[in-house]
């Protein structure tokens, strides 16, 4: 098993939601993170001047998913998040050694 986590824009998570679950992961963790690339964030233009947020808000999607099922479901969130612009985001692959399901006890591949 693996575990994909994508941090990606905030807009782009309807379109992200909707081509996982089209490639059958209905199963996901949403996180709100802050965090910048290696644009160092933005510079924004105010009233009194120019200021720059170096933390920009993001969403960190988590999913669960067994071997053979990490390229097509990578290929969804690629292809639903992609923008074309800086700040994106970053897709990272995670081995699972175990999970279990606490309801049941279940462990593994049934628990996923």
């Amino acid at each position: 098993m693996k575990k994909i986590e994508a941090i990606i824009r905030e807009e782009r998570l309807e379109p992200v939601k909707r081509a996982l679950e089209d490639v059958g992961y209905f199963g996901m963790t949403i996180s709100e993170v802050s965090g910048r690339g290696r644009q160092g964030g933005i510079s924004l233009q105010w009233r009194v001047g120019e200021y720059r947020v170096d933390l920009l808000p993001k969403l960190k999607v988590e999913v669960v998913v067994m071997d053979e099922d990490v390229v097509p479901a990578l290929g969804a969130i690629t292809r639903s998040a992609r923008t074309g612009e800086i700040g994106d985001g970053k897709i990272f692959v995670i081995p699972v050694d175990d999970a279990v399901r606490i309801r049941t006890g279940d462990s593994g591949i049934n628990a996923v």
